[in-house]
């Protein structure tokens, strides 16, 4: 449950600053997939208690969101966290761990597979502005239409003009979305050659973790570095005022789960929300409830 008026702890802290991409042309070979940025304990060991300190104010500004969007006169305001990464980057493991603190009636999860026959058939957006999150929610999106300039891209789908075009697109519908009251946080979960090697590893070395592996995970991995490239333009291209790209280390479990968590609190903190004020006298609705204990 929320936490009523629970003070921001390390509110001295700004990761956000830390992991926000610079503006103009980005690599993504310069950030350390092993970093652990703004990190404010030791390391793995304490990482549970660092995370148990973010829980009760990310919780309590989830609820104060979801209230807010039950007021009439409130503004529609909501936020759209987005996860890319490569496979095995984490998306699910930062669900879990870093979503999983909020109330999950404030959560709406959409993960994105391929297209459908008929999402085939609509612009490329289109499948995206229907998973949009309502007034009020934390809208997460697993994969999302950073797709379309990333594996359309390297699988030879698309051309240069279209992915060029489709950069414009994102960055208008992106600054729609900030301008209509949803703040877009995007999360770039930044894996290594080596550990995404341990990890596929370990799925089929180990038969519980059979279902995670896909054998066109391979596929991916044989085009790592055109998938750098792709990503690295496109993370150029949209990194916006209203939309900016956070780069977050992801080789360390630990740290990646954590840093998503504390951009979102971060996020969270900056709507500045109250409690919504009640239309009633609390007093007299006391008064007309001991009436009927």
């Amino acid at each position: 449950m929320a936490t009523k008026n629970a003070e921001p702890i390390n509110a001295e802290l700004n990761l956000t600053d830390l992991l926000r991409v610079p503006a103009g042309a980005f690599n993504l070979d310069d950030v350390d997939p092993r970093g652990r940025l703004g990190y404010p304990g030791r390391g793995k060991r304490d990482s549970a208690a660092h995370m148990a300190i973010i829980d009760p104010e990310l919780s309590d500004l989830q609820e104060r969101l979801y209230a807010a969007s039950r007021v009439d006169e409130a503004p529609p305001r909501s936020l759209l966290l987005v996860l890319q990464g490569l496979d095995t980057s984490g998306k699910g493991g930062v669900i879990r761990k870093a979503i999983g603190m909020v109330d999950p009636q404030g959560v709406q999860l959409k993960a994105f597979k391929a297209p459908t026959d008929e999402e085939k058939s609509h612009p490329f957006l289109w499948r995206i502005k229907k998973a949009l999150p309502t007034s009020g929610m934390i809208g997460i999106f697993d994969r999302s239409h950073y797709e379309d300039v990333l594996v359309t891209r390297v699988n030879g789908w698309i051309d240069k003009a279209t992915w060029e075009a489709r950069y414009d697109e994102i960055n208008s519908f992106e600054a729609d979305l900030a301008a209509s009251g949803t703040t877009v946080l995007k999360c770039w979960l930044h894996v290594s050659w080596d550990e995404q090697y341990e990890r596929l590893a370990e799925r089929l070395e180990n038969p519980d973790k059979h279902w995670k592996y896909n054998p066109g995970d391979l596929d991916t991995r044989r085009h790592f570095a055109e998938f750098q490239t792709a990503a690295s333009e496109a993370i150029s291209r949209t990194n916006t005022d209203v939309a900016p790209w956070y780069v977050v280390p992801a080789d360390r479990k630990w740290y990646r789960n954590w840093a998503v968590a504390q951009l979102l609190l971060e996020h969270l903190r900056a709507f500045n929300l109250g409690w919504p004020v009640g239309e009633f006298s609390a007093a007299e609705q006391l008064e007309e409830l001991a009436k009927l204990r």
